[in-house]
């Protein structure tokens, strides 16, 4: 099973820049995106590579926030939002069950500049990880998405000018630890253990050839997955959006 994460920045401008090649004949299995911007009828004029049933969660606001699942293989069950209203109004989470595991596509609200949304941000996490722990219950879970966040100073290129800053934050890094600290696995890391790998460049100052990145998208996994984990990996060199696909195999 392949799967896919990327924060598109925008569905319909990814769009136009060859999102529907990552769809072919070899895509994903399932392909996670975050950050649409748009809801289903801003592009019901699309044709969709065949094969693929697309589930989409868009935000109450037009043009803001927004996630979508385009699977090969029909889930037996769908979810939207997390069950709490706050959360729940700007189209961040859609769990899809399988038969042996829930996949969770997540953007996570970013603390903003100054941190102005780092009480809220906070709130969110432990939420989301006591909906998460909930699902665990029942089977496996396996979590992707833009969790704006980048754990440690190896995700990204200078972090001694980035902290306290969002993303990077005493407060959002510890955040993010009691996921792990929960028993997911953070499964990049899991295979790679070095630096310069990066899945989110500023548009400014030529960020990106120079690759001064974040790794703030993430495929977690429940512990008892370890074992079928095959491979993680980035794809900087996919164009597009700011940020690029991540992605997991896993063993049948």
């Amino acid at each position: 099973m392949k799967l896919v994460s990327w924060n598109v920045n925008g569905l319909r401008a990814v769009l136009q820049k060859g999102f529907l090649d990552h769809l072919g004949v070899n895509g994903p299995d399932v392909i996670c995106l975050q950050e649409t911007k748009c809801h289903p009828g801003d592009v019901q004029h699309v044709e969709w590579p065949k094969g693929y049933t697309a589930f989409w969660n868009a935000a109450v606001k037009k043009g803001y926030s927004g996630t979508a699942i385009f699977t090969r293989h029909a889930p037996l069950n769908v979810f939207y939002g997390i069950g709490i209203e706050e959360h729940d109004q700007e189209g961040r989470v859609i769990t899809a069950e399988f038969a042996d595991y829930y996949l969770v596509n997540v953007y996570v609200p970013n603390a903003q500049a100054e941190l102005a949304r780092l009480p809220y941000r906070l709130r969110w996490d432990r939420d989301f990880l006591a909906y998460l722990r909930k699902l665990e219950k029942a089977k496996p879970v396996i979590v992707c998405g833009d969790l704006n966040v980048a754990h440690e100073p190896i995700d990204l290129a200078r972090p001694k000018e980035n902290v306290g800053n969002p993303g990077f934050s005493d407060e959002e890094r510890d955040s993010f630890r009691a996921f792990l600290s929960a028993g997911f696995v953070d499964t990049f890391r899991h295979f790679e253990k070095g630096p310069g790998h990066y899945s989110w460049w500023t548009y400014r100052a030529g960020a990106r050839p120079r690759n001064i990145g974040w790794r703030i998208d993430y495929f977690l996994t429940s512990s008892v997955l370890t074992p079928r984990l095959k491979r993680a990996w980035i794809s900087p060199e996919i164009m597009g959006s700011d940020h690029c696909p991540v992605g997991l195999e896993l063993n049948a």
